[in-house]
């Protein structure tokens, strides 16, 4: 029962703090035996051509805000096309878009979902470079610049951009929790890009090389994941870029937040299982190691082994209660409460941050087990229905 905990415990701690400290330290051992990964300085008139794919599914109300932010970003004209795609859309966002010549459109009534919209417009591209982002983002001026510097290094296939979340002095559990989820996710990908390759690009603001584009199944929650990664199993380095930036507000509350999460988990679970062959550490090494670490166990067993943990620590100090295991329990109590405290403060609308973030773990780490049966659930209907058809 002690191993259990001990190896449960070791996991969590892993997942969440170790990984990071171990990325930390090789990253120190290969400046010292490498050198620092130095940013590529690219003369403006040797950057590739690039084309900037925004999909808009009923953005009225903002659209207009992404399209001056759009025009005001720095890049060589000849060398930068700017493509809307706006399938489905039964508001004015495709009529608003129409208003600029100078931008691309894409429309057509029927609605496919995000991913049909992406690789149709991907179909009309023949820069050399594609950046992808969201409609409800705002980027900074230099961002493709940035992005695209990197293209110089033929080792490099995609670069992730980085997240930031907007909140204010009033931001609740999930702006204030999810702005530093982010700030910690950040400081990991530049660890894991100066090691060797981001683990996957947000779909806020990531660009590929168009040529090595593998379009991903409709049905693909988490595509723009699965579209970087998909170039890093072909042997390309993902690097992250974190002078590109994309600014969105948070989540208006913890439920919203909680509800993307799940989303995000099920698509966790589902990219795992589409990317079995990059669990293999013989062929992808490195690749493989911060796969692993920083996604897959994240995406599965931590979340059980957090509870596993608690439920054995409350049996061992049942059966003997030693100081060590006793002190542990008391430490596991105190950081749920603290939880638990946050949850009623927020339901208040008292604002304490510090509280935020036990509570807005706790939240992730429940989403991730909701993602996980909500994903399966889901199969098991498909097959189900399936099945009635034969």
């Amino acid at each position: 029962m002690k191993f259990a905990f001990w190896s449960s415990l070791f996991i969590v701690f892993y997942t969440f703090a170790g990984y990071g400290i171990l990325l930390y330290l090789l990253v120190r051992i290969r400046r010292i035996i490498k050198g620092k990964r130095n940013v590529p300085q690219v003369a403006i008139d040797q950057l590739p051509t690039c084309t900037l794919v925004v999909a808009a599914y009923n953005e009225e109300e903002f659209i207009r805000e992404k399209i001056i932010n759009t025009l005001e970003l720095c890049y060589p004209e000849e060398k930068l096309n700017i493509l809307f795609i706006t399938d489905g859309s039964s508001d004015r966002t495709p009529d608003i878009i129409a208003e600029y010549p100078q931008l691309l459109l894409l429309h057509q009534p029927q609605r496919n979902g995000k991913i049909a919209a992406v690789h149709r417009a991907v179909g009309q591209i023949r820069s050399e470079v594609i950046v992808f982002t969201d409609a409800n983002t705002l980027l900074n001026k230099e961002a493709l610049v940035n992005i695209c510097r990197h293209y110089s290094d033929n080792t490099v296939g995609a670069i992730a951009g980085e997240k930031r979340v907007f909140s204010d002095k009033q931001a609740d559990a999930s702006s204030a929790g999810e702005g530093f989820y982010w700030k910690y996710e950040s400081a990991l990908k530049k660890l894991d890009s100066e090691l060797y390759s981001v683990v996957g690009a947000a779909g806020e603001l990531f660009s590929i090389r168009r040529h090595l584009y593998k379009a991903v199944g409709g049905n693909a929650i988490l595509d723009d994941f699965m579209l970087s990664m998909q170039i890093a199993a072909q042997g390309y380095r993902i690097v992250y870029e974190p002078n590109a930036y994309a600014t969105e507000t948070a989540s208006a509350n913890v439920s919203e937040e909680l509800k993307r999460k799940i989303r995000i988990a099920a698509g966790g679970i589902q990219s795992i299982l589409w990317l079995k062959p990059l669990l293999n550490f013989f062929k992808y090494g490195t690749l493989s190691f911060q796969y692993i670490s920083h996604r897959v166990l994240r995406w599965t067993i931590t979340p059980i082994l957090l509870i596993l943990a608690l439920l054995l620590n409350v049996a061992i100090v049942a059966v003997d209660p030693e100081m060590l295991y006793s002190l542990l329990l008391i430490a596991q109590l105190l950081f749920y409460f603290l939880a638990f405290l946050g949850f009623v403060l927020e339901k208040k609308q008292l604002r304490i941050k510090v509280l935020f973030i036990p509570y807005y773990f706790c939240v992730m780490n429940y989403a991730v087990l909701a993602g996980i049966i909500r994903y399966y659930r889901k199969q098991q209907s498909a097959t189900w229905e399936k099945a009635k058809r034969k």
